[in-house]
């Protein structure tokens, strides 16, 4: 097998938040008067959203009907407040210009389109992709089999010729590797358990030095 693609997952692998998720919730719905909402379930409306254009079907199903809040203002709010927490992973810049010289370069992010397409406009780097897929403009998104193969057919690149690096255990190797392509996963404290169906293991923090090698090795 000769490896001619890396596609990479964006939150948690090539980003962090300044500041808990949380945290950032909990200014947005201040910012607007909205009722609080735990990470907890923001997460699991979101889930069920992975092929929207925006968060607002996210909030209308955690925001009561009747309150003074619609999810609309709820949705810019938050989507500015995310915006502004995110930090690039130390070294990813110099990382992606290194590897484009030698592989083609995908983005798979999951998540609606407005709201993911505006934390990538936060980076100069994203260019360095050959491709950047959200699964707001799909339908279905990671784990699904369908989201791989959309990159992929960006890409022009068969799955065994390919290796997804993210973190997520279940969105990102156990969806990588059902699709057919090999999965690094992105380690880090506090994170998600070590998967043994990896392909390999990264810490967050040594991506960038570490990564080049890891892919020689596949």
């Amino acid at each position: 097998m000769t490896l001619s693609a890396v596609v990479f997952d964006f939150d948690y692998t090539l980003t962090v938040p300044d500041r808990p998720r949380q945290a950032v919730l909990d200014e947005a719905t201040a910012a607007v008067g909205a009722p609080d909402l735990s990470r907890e379930a923001y997460l699991d409306a979101h889930s069920r959203h992975l092929d929207s254009e925006s968060r607002e079907p996210i909030f209308a199903d955690l925001l009561p009907e009747d309150g003074d809040t619609g999810p609309a203002a709820l949705t810019e709010a938050y989507r500015e407040k995310v915006a502004d927490s995110l930090v690039a992973v130390e070294g990813v810049s110099g990382l992606l210009a290194d590897l484009s010289e030698e592989y083609a370069l995908g983005l798979l992010t999951n998540g609606p389109t407005a709201a993911q397409r505006s934390k990538l406009d936060r980076f100069d780097w994203v260019d360095y992709f050959d491709a950047v897929v959200v699964t707001g403009d799909l339908d279905a998104g990671k784990p699904d089999e369908r989201a791989f193969e959309a990159v992929l057919a960006e890409l022009g690149v068969e799955p065994d010729e390919a290796v997804y690096v993210g973190d997520d255990v279940e969105a990102d190797v156990e969806g990588a590797r059902n699709a057919g392509l090999h999965a690094i996963q992105v380690v880090f404290e506090d994170g998600p358990d070590h998967h043994p169906d990896a392909d390999a293991h990264v810490e967050r923090d040594a991506l960038a030095a570490e990564l080049p090698e890891i892919l020689k090795k596949l």
